[in-house]
């Protein structure tokens, strides 16, 4: 009868060893499996692509004179050509100043292998101010910055309201080519494209 006591005092003895090694065991088990698993990389939020864009105002209102201006990236030409048009028809953020009436607006833009056709609304006739220099500041702003920004783009259609337009000093019914001359406040309309455009100036900031 004693030896048998004794292994009864002994099996109730392991059994609580046995219950805390097999807790102990478990946890450890898990804590290794979770170390072994991937963590996730935390999400950074990067800043979006962007390009650079040149765009044509007047200077001294007499000339046109270059802006750089940062836009976003942009999947085809014709979506890119849109998008520094629209930049141009919001006005310059720097000291020039607008060579498109305060009310017309950018339709649309469609290209046709290397020419441009842009389609513009009713205000950039009627509120054009009267006279030869501020027409050609106007349609050259647009050409210009259109050829520029894609010298694939040879020449450039201003239509308005989707029909081929007349102004007073200049027949827009003919696709017309860029004209660098008027940046030196020069008239003339030769087809002055230089050979590598030059790099943008650096951004001038929002006022």
């Amino acid at each position: 009868m004693p030896p048998i006591r004794r292994r009864k005092i002994g099996i109730s003895l392991l059994i609580p060893f046995a219950i805390v090694a097999l807790v102990f065991g478990t946890l450890i088990w898990k804590k290794m499996q979770r170390s072994h698993e991937p963590h996730p990389v935390p999400q950074v939020n990067q800043p979006a692509a962007t390009r650079m864009g040149v765009l044509f105002f007047v200077a001294d209102g007499t000339r046109l004179a270059r802006e750089a201006r940062e836009l976003p990236l942009c999947a085809d030409t014709e979506t890119c050509v849109k998008a520094v048009l629209d930049e141009l028809f919001n006005g310059p953020v720097g000291p020039l100043d607008e060579a498109l009436p305060e009310g017309a607006a950018l339709n649309s833009v469609r290209l046709e292998g290397d020419l441009a056709v842009v389609d513009v609304s009713k205000a950039f006739v009627t509120d054009l101010p009267v006279g030869s220099s501020a027409e050609m500041l106007a349609v050259y702003s647009i050409i210009d910055t259109v050829c520029f920004n894609y010298p694939q783009i040879a020449k450039v259609r201003i239509t308005v309201e989707g029909a081929a337009a007349n102004l007073n000093h200049l027949d827009l019914r003919e696709p017309l080519p860029p004209d660098y001359s008027l940046e030196r406040g020069e008239t003339s309309t030769n087809n002055a494209v230089p050979a590598t455009p030059p790099a943008p100036a650096a951004k001038k900031g929002h006022p």
